[in-house]
């Protein structure tokens, strides 16, 4: 069986959490090909891995229900679909230099294990199933979104899929044949940590404002302050002219029964 000449509690802080249980961190690294080798070593990490991936889609649902209240369903799902496929997991395995750990068979060494992005992927979600055992859904939940931080920032944006700025300017132009117009009204901050302020008009009329840490970014949360308040808009709309059939029926049955006969 191959692997570092390390203890898991050498291991433990090199990926960025010091387990009070090192037996996790060992069962979270072994991989399956490991149980067919050596008779000692039957336990692997695959039900680790079931685990780790619930409470990781878990951390990443709630931070994105938090960070986008104007985001529906289905963008929010595509989100966390980009946020845990099987290549974004390795390449937060890669960055961790996680495949240098883990206890595989020397054919898997020799096939390449180390590297494949399959082992990595299981071996983190694994590593995040051991860090909620060892130390509860906050730990986890840190851990987590330290290391997605490196991948995604900040989430200011929906990685990749949403696009605000066209959803915008279609909602816009099923109206008028004007589209909407961004400007940059205040710069702030070190040329290397700008803060970028920006709104939307349209007609004449400032629909919202957003910031980011770019120009692009802060349009785009400019276009999702513009959708939330078209949205309640038109939630508050819908909700004024509900009543008014039921109003005038009442209204009609009234009159009825004053009505002479």
């Amino acid at each position: 069986m191959e692997g570092p000449n390390l203890t898991p509690e050498e291991i433990g802080p090199l990926l960025g959490y010091q387990f009070r249980d090192p037996s996790l961190l060992e069962l979270a690294l072994t991989h399956p090909s490991v149980a067919g080798e050596d008779s000692e070593a039957q336990k692997h990490n695959q039900r680790l891995e079931f685990l780790g991936d619930a409470v990781l889609q878990l951390v990443l649902t709630r931070e994105l229900y938090e960070k986008f209240p104007g985001a529906g369903e289905g963008s929010m799902t595509k989100a966390r679909a980009e946020m845990v496929n099987r290549q974004t997991l390795a390449s937060q395995a890669r960055r961790q230099n996680l495949g240098r750990y883990l206890r595989i068979s020397r054919g898997e060494e020799i096939n390449g294990g180390r590297e494949r992005s399959s082992a990595l992927a299981d071996g983190f979600e694994a590593l995040i199933g051991a860090i909620f055992l060892d130390g509860g859904f906050d730990a986890a939940r840190e851990y987590v979104l330290h290391q997605f931080h490196e991948a995604f920032g900040e989430l200011q944006v929906l990685p990749n899929l949403e696009n605000p700025k066209g959803e915008l300017q279609e909602h816009l132009q099923s109206n008028s044949p004007l589209p909407p117009k961004y400007s940059v009204i205040s710069m702030t901050g070190p040329d290397h940590d700008r803060i970028f302020e920006c709104t939307v008009n349209h007609n004449g009329e400032e629909l919202g404002r957003g910031m980011g840490k770019s120009k692009k970014a802060a349009e785009i949360q400019a276009a999702l302050s513009a959708l939330r308040r078209l949205r309640e808009l038109e939630k508050q709309d819908g909700a004024t002219e509900q009543p008014a059939a039921p109003s005038e029926a009442a209204s009609t049955a009234t009159s009825a029964e004053v009505s002479p006969a």
